[in-house]
């Protein structure tokens, strides 16, 4: 809940994701019924739990530990896929030499960034994460091996389009069971009900507003594509973290609303509450505008009404702000359920 705070967040959160989204990548051009995939996909499963556990304390006291835990999950992954594709793909090998060079290098910054002192700590891994967020953009490019193009990343795109929802769905699901905790905690009443209520409707809202119309939308398109590689970059690679980023941000307002929904309403749950809400709203936006070729209208609307409610959020208590931008949600889902004239080509 401070600015150092929301910055290294963010950045665990970008490590976190990208970690989990090379692996998804990665299980599309091997068969995970095979005992060498499965045994890699245990390591790496070992290697995650290091990784979360380090997480609470990474600009702190565990900083190496949760730097060489990445590394070695980013870095082995990569240099495993170099062995398993040798024989079969060309294009894929090289294209694995590009990514482990690539990995090579932001690994060093990671390491440095462990070693070093914790209030430097963000400099060498903002480094590291700019390489390794720029990788795919770039198409790996590299001195003597050129550079891929998406249309080498030929991938299953119901694979990609299902391991993204099931993020989504248990992203939700962790920030319903910090509502739960929090209000099994409170001492029950009517306006502690009625906050835990509120957040419930938000998770709801939350589900319906990317469950009900752009995941499927989605999903037809990266299936239907003559360059699924493209799509699942751009939608599935970088922008559903700005979705898991709103929902993070949305459950902690939960728990703010939840352990004090009357009286004065401090800055942080005004801003947890309305950012989560707007920047979930933006990611949604964001992937149905790629999906789609025009933004829909009634996220358009939902961030407009975010914008208006901070002018006056100050004014409100704990409660009624929840109960606002869960309301916000369900405008912008029913909206976009009816098809207004305006959002029907998009929604």
């Amino acid at each position: 809940l401070t600015l150092k705070g929301l910055v290294e967040s963010a950045l665990l959160l970008a490590a976190v994701w990208w970690v989990w989204v090379y692996t998804t990548w990665v299980t599309n051009w091997v068969d995970p019924s095979k005992p060498p995939i499965r045994a890699m996909l245990f390591v790496l499963m070992l290697a995650g739990l290091v990784l979360s556990t380090s997480i609470p304390t990474a600009f702190g006291e565990r900083g190496l530990i949760f730097a060489i835990a990445f590394v070695f999950m980013q870095l082995g992954r990569s240099l495993f896929m170099l062995w398993a594709v040798r024989r079969h793909n060309q294009s894929n090998f090289r294209n694995f030499l590009r990514i482990s060079i690539w990995l090579a290098i932001s690994g060093m910054f990671w390491i440095a960034g462990g070693l070093a002192d914790p209030e430097h700590r963000i400099f060498f891994w903002g480094l590291a994460l700019a390489v390794e967020l720029g990788g795919p953009a770039l198409g790996f490019r590299t001195p003597g091996l050129g550079s891929s193009t998406t249309a080498d990343w030929d991938i299953d795109g119901d694979h990609m389009a299902e391991r993204a929802a099931l993020f989504i769905i248990i992203a939700l699901g962790e920030s319903i069971l910090v509502s739960g905790a929090t209000f099994a905690e409170q001492h029950w009443n009517l306006i502690s009900f009625s906050a835990f209520l509120t957040t419930f409707t938000a998770s709801v809202a939350m589900w319906l507003v990317y469950f009900n119309v752009g995941q499927s939308a989605a999903h037809h398109k990266i299936t239907a594509t003559d360059d699924p590689g493209r799509v699942a970059r751009i939608a599935y690679t970088y922008i559903h973290v700005l979705l898991v980023a709103g929902i993070i941000v949305v459950a902690v307002s939960d728990e703010l609303i939840l352990a004090h929904p009357s009286g004065h309403i401090e800055t942080a749950t005004i801003w947890t509450s309305i950012g989560g809400t707007a920047l979930y709203l933006l990611g949604n936006l964001l992937f149905k505008f790629y999906i789609a070729g025009r933004p829909p209208l009634s996220h358009m609307v939902g961030l407009g009404l975010c914008a208006v409610l901070a002018c006056f959020a100050s004014h409100m208590s704990p409660l009624m702000l929840g109960l606002l931008t869960s309301l916000i949600l369900i405008i912008v889902t029913i909206w976009e359920l009816k098809g207004r004239p305006n959002d029907q080509h998009h929604a």
